[in-house]
């Protein structure tokens, strides 16, 4: 299959850029238009590569969904526009993940968040006020409900009583 080097060279890219981390579909496509390279080779490069297994918007969602889930605490919402970002679709997200939440739901991670922040501090010498509206904040940039987030935030203020 003889493809000339500009496709050579797409390939190359594509496989240094996936060794780097996982991509998207999307993301790779992007990455290769942005080095100049034309439409009918990018494609043959993605073809190629899916067929190779090394791109699955699939495998690449459950991956990430797992990592920010498990990993970073994230909620489901950011979680679900950092896949969107990377051109993944709404559907293949939410399956992603659902998988994740299997392993660590979002009052769990919530639950984890809590107990690292005070950890090792000394609850009488803080002003829970401002601690509770700081963790709102924090709560919420992380991509958890609303509803979530007053749900730990009353069960913190019981546990202050």
């Amino acid at each position: 299959m003889e493809e000339g080097p500009l496709y050579e060279k797409a390939q190359q890219r594509a496989l240094r850029l996936l060794m780097y981390r996982g991509r998207s579909v999307a993301e790779l496509r992007s990455r290769l238009k942005e080095k100049g390279f034309t439409g009918d080779i990018i494609e043959k490069v993605i073809d190629r590569l899916t067929e190779l297994k090394y791109l699955d918007d699939d495998l690449f969602a459950r991956e990430w969904a797992r990592s920010c889930a498990v990993n970073k605490l994230w909620g489901n919402r950011k979680i679900f526009l950092s896949l969107r970002e990377k051109g993944i679709p709404a559907e293949i997200i939410e399956n992603a993940i659902d998988e994740a939440r299997r392993e660590m739901d979002e009052k769990e991670a919530i639950e984890e968040i809590l107990k690292k922040r005070f950890r090792k501090r000394d609850l009488s010498l803080i002003d829970m006020e401002k601690e509770k509206n700081r963790l709102g904040q924090n709560l919420m940039a992380k991509g958890f409900s609303t509803q979530l987030i007053f749900e730990a935030l009353a069960k913190l203020e019981e546990s202050d009583t």
